[in-house]
């Protein structure tokens, strides 16, 4: 399969890449992200360990690694109608929470609404550009309030 774009020459902007590091134990910083996206207007409505499944399942021996799967349904809603519907198909925004060693946790994110705009899923390139303005405000809002605990 060859790809429309080179993925190496894509600035990680452009995608919402956004990351920090926390320095404490991997339940408190799951509890922590949880916290400061609810603070600023996301809901966790999905949350998993794939970690937790990998290792029980196919004793993979990873370190811990959890998925928080952030949501505000007013952007959900408008996304919905900026692509047709077919955004559902990346729901939800994931916040992940990585153990990168003990006592420091990864926290790693990628912008769902960035990707959908860069697949061409918008059927409403003006509507959508709205929605990455306002959901990235969000999210710079959580990274900040991370940033400055940190």
């Amino acid at each position: 399969m060859t790809l429309p774009i080179d993925p190496a020459a894509i600035d990680p902007d452009e995608y919402g890449e956004q990351q920090t590091t926390l320095a404490m134990a991997h339940e408190a910083a799951i509890e922590y992200v949880r916290e400061v996206c609810l603070d600023n207007g996301f809901g966790v409505p999905v949350e998993f360990s794939p970690s937790e499944m990998l290792n029980a399942k196919v004793d993979a021996d990873r370190d811990p690694y959890y998925v928080l799967g952030a949501c505000n349904p007013e952007m959900a809603d408008r996304a919905l109608d900026a692509t047709d519907r077919r955004i559902g198909a990346l729901f939800p925004c994931n916040m992940i929470i990585w153990e990168e060693a003990p006592g420091q946790q990864r926290v790693y994110h990628l912008s769902i609404m960035k990707i959908a705009q860069l697949l061409g899923l918008p059927t409403d390139d003006d509507a959508m550009d709205d929605i990455i303005a306002d959901t990235g405000e969000m999210v710079e809002a959580v990274f900040a309030e991370l940033d400055d605990d940190n």
